[in-house]
């Protein structure tokens, strides 16, 4: 008889839950945080003859560095800073999991937070410490304090605007977080991928004070964007921090089909900036609309979601996805999110289709 081959896979990688990504066909999709506007067809149409004329029998080149120059200009890169790209920002959390990899290292993050924290600490084999939020999701400066100071982590995480809970936190409080993790050598990670949709960004804070955040690394994504498809992250920091990094990046990491997206977006990045100002503007409205709803509790978001409370998560959820609307059940992800559904801002259309299948739902 043969031997199992699943015994030489890793025990705690087996008893792992893999990433679940919600069947969305035919269904109005508001669960992952994406950009409900297609392109117009006039830019569609253009961008179809830019990708037929790449050369994609050629591994990439410099076109690479074309993206990453016209991203250097886009966020007007500071002194100092260099950029990275990764195939998402998933890839570049998985990257300084690895490159922090020494013994005893550990990870936090504010908890309920983005799932890819913990997961990326458990598969590099790291300790993962999450702190719980306060009960109005935010941080919890006490504790997380006195985490930084027992565990001294690699890696301190910090999601602005935070997912699931879409709100940004305290500015001072994050700087004195900073400051903790300067005191032991840790890495700050400063997670930006709602970046399009808030009010605040660190990368301004990097800019007006480089000392005190030059352990600092600020991480953002293109999904958000509007290019949830084409899966392009990218992180700044110190070129010295930024340059170990990127020797852990695979050769080849972004196709030259994804770059040349990148950079016709980045050409037409009006078009982005209008839309994401429509997202805006519905967020308003969609939360306008949700704290009328009886027993419906929205709270504040300065992302492209906005969590709610309802009486029944589960009983709504069912509800919502009955009448063709498909939502994120975030109820059992964390005891702080009891009874909590995330939805995507939507199109106007989509948003009221969603306020009318949640009054019936309830």
């Amino acid at each position: 008889m043969s031997a199992n081959p699943l015994g030489v896979i890793r025990q705690d990688v087996q008893s792992m839950h893999a990433y679940a990504i919600q069947d969305s066909v035919g269904l109005i999709k508001l669960d992952a945080m994406e950009n409900p506007f297609a392109l117009p067809p006039a830019l569609q149409a253009e961008l179809g003859a830019r990708l037929g004329a790449v050369a994609i029998h050629r591994y990439p080149g410099a076109r690479i560095d074309d993206l990453k120059q016209a991203l250097a200009r886009y966020v007007d890169l500071p002194a100092g800073c260099d950029l990275m790209l990764g195939n998402g920002s998933d890839e570049l959390i998985s990257l300084l999991a690895m490159g922090c990899d020494l013994p005893g290292a550990t990870i936090l993050a504010p908890l309920p937070g983005f799932v890819m924290y913990g997961m990326s600490a458990q598969l590099q084999g790291l300790k993962f410490v999450g702190v719980p939020l306060t009960a109005d999701f935010e941080l919890d400066e006490p504790a997380m304090l006195a985490a930084m100071r027992e565990h001294r982590p690699a890696i301190t995480y910090i999601a602005y605007p935070n997912n699931p809970t879409a709100n940004l936190w305290n500015a001072e409080a994050i700087r004195r977080l900073i400051a903790e993790a300067a005191g032991f050598g840790g890495l700050v990670v400063m997670d930006e991928a709602y970046q399009p949709f808030s009010s605040h960004s660190w990368l301004d804070e990097i800019r007006a004070n480089p000392a005190e955040n030059a352990h600092v690394l600020l991480m953002r994504t293109l999904s958000k964007f509007g290019l949830a498809g084409v899966r392009i992250g990218y992180m700044i920091g110190a070129q010295a921090l930024v340059h170990e990094v990127d020797k852990l990046r695979p050769p080849y990491n972004v196709s030259v089909l994804n770059a040349e997206c990148a950079l016709f977006a980045l050409e037409h990045a009006d078009v982005f900036a209008q839309q994401a100002a429509q997202i805006r503007e519905q967020r308003a409205v969609l939360i306008d609309a949700l704290d009328r709803v009886p027993g419906v509790t929205p709270f504040p978001s300065d992302a492209n979601m906005v969590l709610v409370r309802v009486p029944d998560a589960q009983r709504c959820f069912d509800g919502l996805k009955a009448q063709g609307i498909l939502v994120k059940n975030v109820s059992k992800m964390h005891p702080l999110l009891a009874q909590c559904l995330r939805l995507t801002v939507g199109t106007p259309s989509e948003n009221a289709q969603l306020i009318r299948a949640l009054k019936t739902s309830l």
